[in-house]
């Protein structure tokens, strides 16, 4: 299977982790990857919060899921973890929902200091739902990702080389992952 699903927790289409995801899938496209993005802002607010599991964009939101030999879970960081939507939508995700897949977290935060939210608040929650395999992670702080805007107000992201090597080390443990 060469499908790997992106889960987006970023309420924030300005957010800096929309270059890390738009980076990501980039390269996993350009090694003949399925890579799709579930932006879960963009879910059904009242399906997340009432745990509306019958929901259809919802559980097409797992079919993406249960398809995907790999995951990134993506979020900026507030608070030191990931969003509360994020955490919203896994929660409706079946218990053991990553169960043989090899997942990755891409964290951006404001400072190092939350690099450890990966493995304390991330890594025993998709453990518990069955993750088996850890591609390498990665941790961006703001200052390594620049927002471009230009006159029409497009937002572009221009990442630190630093992190382009994290992201494609990870794209790379997943990609050998994947193809084994």
């Amino acid at each position: 299977m060469r499908k790997i699903t992106i889960i987006s927790g970023s309420p924030n289409e300005r957010s800096r982790i929309n270059g890390v995801i738009n980076y990501a899938k980039s390269k996993l496209e350009q090694n003949g990857f399925d890579a799709t993005v579930i932006d879960v802002p963009s879910l059904p607010a009242e399906d997340l919060i009432h745990a509306n599991f019958n929901s259809k964009p919802i559980r097409a939101a797992h079919a993406k899921v249960e398809e995907a030999a790999g995951i990134i879970i993506a979020s900026p960081v507030y608070k030191t973890t990931y969003t509360g939507v994020l955490k919203t939508y896994i929660d409706l995700l079946p218990q053991k929902g990553f169960k043989d897949k090899i997942a990755a977290a891409f964290f951006v935060g404001g400072t190092v200091s939350h690099l450890l939210s990966i493995d304390y608040a991330l890594k025993p929650l998709l453990a518990s739902m069955g993750t088996k395999c850890f591609a390498e992670n990665v941790f961006a702080a703001d200052n390594q990702i620049e927002r471009i805007e230009d006159n029409e107000q497009k937002i572009r992201f221009q990442l630190a080389d630093e992190v382009k090597q994290r992201i494609d080390a990870s794209v790379l443990d997943m990609i050998a992952y994947c193809t084994h």
